[in-house]
C-alpha cells in the first residue's frame, strides 16, 4: 500500500514539475521572441527587467539553458555577480570625504616646537603636545615637523673599519694524505690585516687541544674582543671556558652558513688553490712544513712588507 502511494505521489509531482517546466519554457520563448522583434536596433537590447527575468528563471527552472538563444548562459550567470559587485562597491564608499583637517594653530605649534628643539624627534614633540591637551597622532606630528639637516653618519663600511682590530675568526679544514688518512688544520685569522696569527695540524682534534691553540695564538693579553666561528661540536665546554677566561666574546654564525665567516673561508680556498691542490701530503710533519712556508709568504704579502712577518706556529 505504501509503495503504491509513493508511486502515485511521484507521478503527481512529475506531472506538476513537467507542467511548471512547460509553462516556464513558454514564458522564456515568448520573452525571447518579444526581445527579437523590438524595433530599437538591429541587435536585441536587454533591459534591467529582462535580466531580472532570466536570473529568476535560472534559479527556479533547470532547463533554462536549452531554451536560451538571445545570450549565452554564462552571461546570465555573470549578471547577479556584477550586481553584487556594484552593491558592495556602493556599501564600501565613504560617507564623509577624508579625515578632518588639522587646525592651523596646531600645525604652527608643531613647527615651532620642532624648529626650536632641534634634537627632538616626532615622539618627543608628540608627547609635549599631548601634555597641552591637544589630541593628535604621532604620524601627523611627523608630517608637519620642520626637518633639520643632520650631519652625515658613518656607513657600515666605516663602522666595520673602526672595529676590525677587535675581530678574529677561526676554522678547521681537512687535508687527505697519501696514506688515506685525514689531517685537520686549525687556523686563527686576524681581521685587521687578514694575517694568520696561528695555525696547527693534528690528526685527532679535541676541545682541549683547540683551547690550547687559542692560548698559544694570543699570549699576554693580546686576545681580540670578538671571535667568529661556526657551530662545530669540537668547540666543547673546555674551549668555551677558555674563551670566556680570556675575555673573548664568541660570535656564532648560522648553521650551514659559511658565507657568514668569509675571511677565513676565503683563506682556506686560497690554501687549496695555491698550495694543497698541487702537492701530495705525506704526513703531519710534511703538511706543517708546507703551511709554514706558504703562510710566511702569505702574511708578508698581506702586510705589504710594512711590518716584520712574526707569527705563531
Amino acid at each position: 500500500m505504501f509503495f503504491i502511494l509513493r508511486k502515485l505521489a511521484r507521478a503527481c509531482w512529475s506531472a506538476f514539475t513537467n507542467r511548471c517546466g512547460l509553462a516556464a519554457r513558454n514564458v522564456a520563448l515568448e520573452h525571447q521572441l518579444d526581445v527579437v522583434t523590438r524595433p530599437a536596433s538591429r541587435r536585441p537590447r536587454l533591459t534591467r527587467a529582462d535580466r531580472i527575468l532570466w536570473v529568476w528563471l535560472s534559479r527556479i527552472w533547470s532547463g533554462w539553458r536549452e531554451s536560451l538563444r538571445i545570450v549565452r548562459p554564462d552571461t546570465v550567470i555573470a549578471w547577479p555577480r556584477r550586481g553584487w559587485r556594484l552593491y558592495w562597491t556602493w556599501r564600501s564608499k565613504r560617507r564623509k570625504p577624508g579625515r578632518p583637517p588639522v587646525p592651523q594653530d596646531v600645525r604652527e605649534l608643531i613647527r615651532t616646537l620642532s624648529s626650536q628643539n632641534v634634537t627632538w624627534g616626532a615622539p618627543r614633540v608628540h608627547g609635549e603636545i599631548l601634555k597641552l591637551g591637544i589630541e593628535v597622532s604621532q604620524a601627523t606630528v611627523a608630517k608637519y615637523m620642520v626637518h633639520h639637516e643632520k650631519p652625515p653618519s658613518q656607513n657600515w663600511r666605516m663602522f666595520l673599519d673602526n672595529h676590525v682590530t677587535t675581530l678574529a675568526s677561526i676554522d678547521f679544514f681537512t687535508v687527505p694524505t697519501i696514506r688515506f688518512g685525514v689531517l685537520y688544520v686549525f687556523l686563527v685569522l686576524a681581521h685587521d690585516r687578514r694575517t694568520v696569527v696561528h695555525f696547527n695540524v693534528t690528526s685527532n682534534p679535541t676541545a682541549e687541544w683547540t683551547a690550547r691553540q687559542i692560548t698559544e695564538a694570543f699570549p699576554w693579553d693580546t686576545a681580540p674582543r670578538y671571535m667568529i666561528r661556526d657551530r662545530d661540536s669540537i668547540y666543547g665546554d673546555i674551549f668555551r671556558g677558555r674563551m670566556k677566561a680570556m675575555g673573548i666574546h664568541e660570535v656564532l654564525i648560522a648553521p650551514r652558513s659559511p658565507w657568514q665567516n668569509p675571511y677565513v673561508e676565503r683563506l682556506v680556498g686560497t690554501l687549496r688553490r695555491e698550495l694543497l691542490d698541487h702537492v701530495i701530503v705525506v704526513d703531519e710533519r710534511h703538511l706543517r712544513r708546507l703551511l709554514r712556508a706558504y703562510l710566511g709568504y702569505y702574511n708578508c704579502r698581506s702586510l705589504c712588507f710594512t711590518s716584520p712577518c712574526v707569527w705563531n706556529h
